[in-house]
């Protein structure tokens, strides 16, 4: 049977809003033009694939600071999970698991919840 971990409520609550803040990255990210300033397109048929690029109107200062926005609160959130406490009270052979562990805790009940009771 595999190891479960009690994970502290605040580090399951930080893992999962870094999983929501990164969403929200990728989703805007894919909506963003490809440029961030504004660029002519291109087509470049040279290399070892066809590389074609409409052109670019850029990103607004509203967009520029939201990606920012984002992009500094995950990296606040990485920073608290990575140190947290928890860290140092698990053994160092199972930290690596604890950590695969707590990425997916998300998909699984909390400890001592009973799936099917789950809303």
């Amino acid at each position: 049977m595999a190891t479960t971990y009690d994970f502290p409520s605040d580090l399951r609550a930080g893992q999962e809003e870094l999983h929501q803040v990164r969403a929200e990255l990728s989703a805007l990210l894919k909506r963003l033009p490809w440029s961030v300033e504004p660029l002519d397109g291109f087509s470049d048929d040279g290399g070892w694939r066809k590389v074609e690029r409409p052109a670019s109107p850029g990103w607004t200062a509203d967009e520029q600071a939201e990606v920012e926005k984002l992009r500094r609160r995950e990296h606040e959130l990485a920073v608290f999970l990575s140190g947290h406490r928890f860290w140092a009270e698990t053994g160092a052979t199972d930290r690596v698991e604890a950590r695969m562990r707590l990425k997916h805790a998300h998909e699984a009940p909390p400890p001592g919840e009973d799936a099917q009771h789950r809303p």
